[in-house]
């Protein structure tokens, strides 16, 4: 019996597929952060993976139904992300960059799972104040950008016609690349951690959030609130010293029109920002500054592909 073997390069529609998964996944983060900023962690009781304990829900209040979705929507993802995987695997050579990063993206995505689930089990959910809430919505922003991580490589390797198996592509500092990726990691972790606070703590004014920020009773949660916009800052000086190694390096992409988006990405998300402590933190700009994070950290993930995963010149 005759064994077909994979194409040299990847389909069209697997480069369609691994983008939409993408997509698709920020958006059932977004849907998480609803869930998280309207309290409705709890609507289905601490029962995983059913819906207080059935699957057909009968006169839902809108927070189950909130996080009945999301239960639905993450299924989901595990589904079109193992679908990835296989596809992937069919659709690609052995050597091919692009399977280890389908296969990292399956795990981190299980681990998701896991941790939503002891979010639950716990009792992590809604208006707990419990000490652990705090480091497990850490660990879980970070298992989520390492998993949006996965995929955007996942994406861009199988888009790439040049560099995209082990014996066409050559490592190029890797460490300042990696070492950028973790800071702007960090802006996560310590954003999550703002908007937790300013989901338990409300404030009523402007005067009364800066107020609680340097009250020694208030929760550090609060206290430590401006973690987030330090970081960031320094953050944002760290992707000019790395937006210009982009631009002015040699380099076999032509980097000026990623760079450009970052920058405007960047702007947009200090804009949202401000608006952000202005306001008070409505959901809705929640999510929109969530969204924002989550566009910028996958164009930042491919320009770091793009400066240490080069192509040898042989492979053009």
């Amino acid at each position: 019996m005759s064994v077909t073997a994979a194409p040299q390069q990847p389909s069209s529609a697997l480069r369609r597929y691994a983008w939409g998964v993408l997509g698709y996944f920020i958006a059932v983060i977004l849907w998480g952060t609803l869930v998280r900023a309207s309290g409705s962690g709890a609507g289905c009781g601490n029962h995983w993976p059913l819906c207080n304990g059935t699957v057909a829900q009968h006169s839902p209040t809108i927070e189950t139904i909130i996080e009945f979705v999301h239960r639905i929507t993450s299924g989901l993802s595990l589904l079109s992300v193992v679908g990835l995987l296989i596809w992937t695997l069919l659709g690609t050579v052995r050597t091919h960059l692009a399977r280890a990063f389908a296969w990292a993206s399956v795990a981190f995505t299980v681990v998701e799972a896991i941790l939503g689930a002891l979010l639950v089990k716990l009792g992590l959910t809604a208006q707990s104040t419990s000490p652990l809430r705090p480091w497990f919505l850490a660990l879980h922003l970070a298992n989520t950008l390492l998993l949006l991580a996965a995929i955007t490589l996942t994406a861009h390797l199988l888009s790439r016609t040049q560099g995209a198996t082990m014996a066409t592509v050559r490592l190029a500092a890797p460490f300042s690349s990696i070492a950028s990726l973790i800071l702007f990691l960090a802006v996560g972790v310590t954003g999550s951690l703002a908007a937790l606070g300013d989901t338990l703590f409300p404030a009523s004014s402007l005067a009364w959030a800066l107020d609680q920020d340097f009250a020694s009773s208030g929760s550090w949660l609060i206290r430590w609130r401006w973690t987030h916009p330090t970081i960031a800052l320094l953050a944002a000086l760290i992707l000019i010293w790395l937006l210009h190694r982009a631009t002015t390096r040699p380099s076999h992409w032509d980097n000026r029109g990623i760079s450009g988006l970052i920058l405007l990405l960047v702007a947009i998300q200090l804009f949202l920002g401000m608006l952000d402590v202005y306001w008070l933190a409505p959901t809705w700009l929640q999510v929109a500054h969530l969204l924002g994070a989550d566009i910028l950290w996958s164009a930042l993930v491919v320009l770091a592909a793009r400066l240490t995963l080069v192509p040898l010149p042989s492979a053009s």
